[in-house]
């Protein structure tokens, strides 16, 4: 277990991004914000654009949408660090073909090992029906396996819903 790695997970629109945030922002500053989104399209460039402006001063945002373990590998000890988020990182490695199984375990290493505060912000994405798709229901089963490790070595997990957190593991940060 990691006490320093917190883990905030919910459904869309749950409040995870901004509380995960909040969290960072009381820590001694600079933080750095790992963004694993690509904008593939308008809307996705547009929300890029309105969580970069949300963030303000302070943060320093650095792109990984597919190597995430060597983005935080290559940080700063002591820096407190913002994944947003696994479950995009996931999709576009899934995308890509990789083996995700075997990234996802070395995702969680890297978690796992920076020297400061990280937390790291997912999706749930199995409290839904059973998509019916076979890319779908594997990019399901594979979230909700590195949502399990995760966890697993996170001192501390909070489940977003409607804007609220709650604790489901650990001390509030």
């Amino acid at each position: 277990m990691s006490p320093s790695l917190t883990f905030v997970l919910g459904g869309a629109r749950s409040g995870k991004s901004a509380h995960a945030e909040a969290i960072v922002a009381r820590l001694a500053p600079p933080w750095i914000y790992i963004a694993t989104a690509d904008a593939w399209d308008d809307e996705m460039a547009e929300r890029i654009a309105l969580h970069r402006a949300r963030r303000g001063a302070g943060w320093q945002t650095r792109d990984a949408p597919h190597d995430l373990a060597g983005a935080l590998g290559g940080l700063p000890p002591g820096q407190p660090v913002l994944v947003d988020c696994l479950t995009l990182w996931l999709s576009n490695r899934l995308l890509a073909g990789a083996d995700v199984a075997a990234e996802s375990a070395a995702l969680v290493e890297a978690l796992a090992a920076h020297d400061g505060p990280v937390v790291a912000v997912s999706n749930e994405v199995g409290l839904g029906i059973v998509p019916d798709n076979a890319l779908a229901r594997r990019f399901r089963d594979a979230q909700g396996r590195l949502n399990q490790m995760v966890a697993a070595r996170a001192g501390t997990v909070l489940f977003m819903v409607a804007g609220l957190p709650m604790l489901v593991k650990g001390s509030p940060p």
